[in-house]
């Protein structure tokens, strides 16, 4: 297939990117390079035949038209999103323009595509969401496909409002749609203002590592890798106007997510006290969800995939890549609120 990969050049997309062109399929990245874009994350594939790169912002429409004239792509993966819940907090317009209007004019540049190729039956729009549309869990239960939605920041309202958009494209125009809604991400390339990268790289340079709260925020840890894998899968296998939920079958504390990574680096990189001194446990965020678990059953049953990367291998992997990868997040801590406490405004 040739696929329009929007945001590959960010943490999921690049992941998707890298695994696309390895099965054989060529990839036309379209990204707009901000702040949390990496070009770096694709130079393994980037001198390949079966890549191409476009630098288009999602809300451009006219941009996005000449993409599918000029690439004619047998499908779009759309995951170039604002995705901070912090940043959501502090600045929501952008979320509002990106999310909800970038995946407007996506859709419509998609669609006016389809119908100049005749309405192909073999078209797919693969739009990538987030479990956080449904809002938070108890102690207890999951999400699944018809959990109602309950967005309860401007990041999970954006992407609630975007996964609306591709339904209602799929109903009333029939645009050829798949969704997938997934867990927390982790693993190479993740962007230093997310809570594992954070973790590793202040305690690396003797930093106080934070935790919101008391660190009892539950989540659902997704190996990248995994999660690119699911999406290709859904692309090529899901039933048309289905949505698929994609965990990792991984939850755990955000505190016993950070002391795991400390107990790590006291293995890989020993200093004289153990990493956990450097704790800090900070202020809350506005609005916190208590917990987010997914159940998998769908894709499990439908499409034969679940996850093949555990917690405790997915973190040891994701701590040597940044060891190993020094110069890649180093270039990347100057980058605008990189290393800020955000998220204070509410």
């Amino acid at each position: 297939m040739k696929i329009i990969v929007t945001g590959g050049a960010g943490f999921i997309g690049s992941a998707v990117v890298r695994q696309a062109i390895g099965a054989g399929h060529e990839v036309v990245n379209l990204d707009a390079l901000t702040y949390a874009a990496c070009l770096d994350n694709v130079a393994s594939v980037a001198d390949s035949p079966s890549y191409a790169f476009e630098h288009v912002d999602i809300r451009d429409r006219a941009a996005l038209d000449r993409v599918f004239d000029t690439h004619q792509p047998d499908a779009v993966m759309h995951l170039a999103a604002e995705s901070h819940v912090d940043r959501s907090i502090d600045g929501p317009g952008t979320f509002i323009e990106t999310n909800i209007l970038g995946t407007f004019h996506l859709l419509e540049a998609a669609r006016a595509y389809w119908v100049k190729a005749g309405k192909p039956d073999s078209f797919r729009f693969h739009h990538i969401s987030t479990d956080e549309v449904y809002g938070s869990l108890g102690e207890t239960g999951q999400f699944t496909e018809d959990t109602p939605y309950d967005p309860r920041s401007p990041y999970s309202a954006s992407k609630a409002g975007s996964d609306h958009l591709v339904r209602a494209w799929h109903e009333t125009y029939g645009l050829p749609v798949v969704l997938t809604n997934c867990s927390n991400n982790y693993g190479p390339f993740h962007f230093p203002e997310k809570l594992i990268p954070v973790v590793i790289l202040n305690a690396l340079a003797g930093k106080p590592i934070p935790v919101y709260g008391k660190g009892e925020n539950v989540r659902d840890w997704l190996f990248v890798e995994d999660h690119a894998d699911a999406l290709l899968t859904v692309l090529q296998r899901g039933a048309l106007g289905r949505s698929y939920n994609i965990g990792g079958e991984n939850e755990a504390r955000n505190i016993d997510i950070v002391r795991s990574i400390c107990a790590i680096l006291d293995r890989k990189r020993p200093k004289d006290a153990p990493y956990t001194d450097q704790i800090s446990f900070v202020t809350d965020r506005p609005g916190h969800d208590l917990r987010y678990a997914i159940d998998p059953t769908r894709i499990r049953e439908e499409l034969g995939w679940r996850p093949s990367v555990t917690l405790d291998q997915g973190l040891e992997r994701t701590v040597d890549w940044y060891l190993g990868n020094e110069d890649w997040w180093r270039a990347l801590q100057s980058r605008e609120g990189v290393g800020e406490r955000l998220g204070v405004k509410g």
